[in-house]
């Protein structure tokens, strides 16, 4: 990302800062305070990018670049944090190939075990040799993660608050002996095809078809020349699927996670799939507005609807008039309720404990 002019990050005082953040800002700006030959910094972040703003704020000799496997949240991050020269946001399936110094990495004690040491390894394999990593969980009595940090580096300093979570610093001395592959494959069986599903720590149903995606498939059904439109396609079992039943049809995959698009990439190279493709973008928006005859989607359920209002507002401008949305849910009043403001023919279907909310597009042509 080209750099831009120096702005106050004073913004970032007004949102609270997680825990995980905070620990490494006490514990890692010190360590700063004297630093002037230039030193590249690599984060992840929980929330804003606070830690990562506040690390290049207290350090002008520090390049940050704040990781983010999420474009919306990317996105958001910039809007918070602002401008500056020396920091910098980026969203990819991996992290940025420049070797770096310092990697700034809070974790939460209820993320995916996975997709910790995932990162870790990455992260350990892009310091230089004699970087450091400061990891912090919001866990006071942490064992594992420390039991992780002692697996990969010779000596780790362990810095512990009452209460509130622990960090850990560690200097990298030689490369890991050993990589662990986090990626897997797995199969499930749909209509007379085996799909072959590739996916990785930090994608939705790591390892495992989601019983939702399973739900929509079998009330699901495609007509030649239908153009599907598969919102939070996650590694792409429902597009996959759909693709793989008509060779006449086309599906086009979009998803917010980087990690999530590449992967449901690496399944269409997998199932030897030439009608479906996979675009990262954060608010659902891809080419072709208005002309998708079908929208399906298995929103979370976190956010307070906010993102299933996303999902919903998405549908409406990317469906042609009377292209239809479908959408899977365990809790579906919301939906019926919201769904006839915005639809017609709003209707339901049950598949198994799933709840199948479907409607047609009433947009008209301009």
């Amino acid at each position: 990302m080209p750099r831009r002019s120096k702005k106050s990050t004073t913004n970032v005082k007004t949102l609270p800062t997680p825990v995980q953040e905070q620990l490494l800002i006490d514990a890692v700006c010190p360590l700063l305070e004297d630093q002037t030959a230039e030193i590249r910094v690599l984060c992840t972040m929980l929330s804003r990018g606070q830690a990562a703003a506040a690390l290049a704020a207290a350090c002008p000799a520090a390049q940050v670049t704040c990781h983010f496997l999420d474009a919306y949240l990317a996105e958001l991050t910039r809007e918070f944090a602002g401008a500056s020269l020396n920091f910098e946001t980026a969203c990819s399936a991996e992290f940025p190939e420049t070797p770096i110094d310092l990697a700034v990495i809070p974790t939460h004690s209820g993320v995916e075990p996975e997709l910790t040491r995932d990162r870790l390894q990455s992260t350990h394999q892009a310091l230089v040799e004699g970087g450091r990593l400061a990891v912090s969980t919001n866990d006071p009595k942490d064992s594992w993660l420390h039991e992780l940090m002692q697996s990969m580096f010779d000596k780790v300093t362990r810095i512990a608050t009452k209460k509130r979570g622990v960090v850990y610093i560690a200097r990298k001395t030689a490369p890991l002996k050993k990589l662990k592959s986090f990626e897997a494959r797995f199969t499930f069986p749909d209509h007379d095809r085996l799909i072959t599903i590739v996916s990785r720590p930090g994608v939705f149903c790591h390892r495992r078809l989601d019983d939702g995606a399973r739900a929509l498939l079998k009330v699901v059904e495609v007509r030649d020349n239908d153009r599907i439109l598969d919102m939070g396609c996650g590694a792409g079992a429902v597009g996959l699927a759909l693709a793989a039943r008509n060779a006449k049809i086309s599906v086009t995959g979009v998803d917010s996670n980087a990690r999530a698009v590449w992967c449901a990439e690496q399944g269409a190279a997998a199932n030897e799939l030439t009608n479906f493709n996979a675009v990262h973008t954060a608010d659902g928006s891809c080419q072709g507005e208005g002309s998708y005859d079908l929208f399906l989607g298995n929103p979370p359920y976190f956010s307070n609807y906010q993102i299933a209002e996303l999902f919903l507002q998405t549908a409406v401008r990317m469906l042609k008039p009377g292209g239809e949305i479908m959408i899977v849910s365990k809790s579906i009043a919301w939906y019926k309720q919201r769904m006839a403001e915005l639809f017609d023919d709003v209707g339901t279907a049950e598949s198994g404990h799933y709840i199948i909310a479907g409607a047609v597009n009433r947009r008209r042509q301009k």
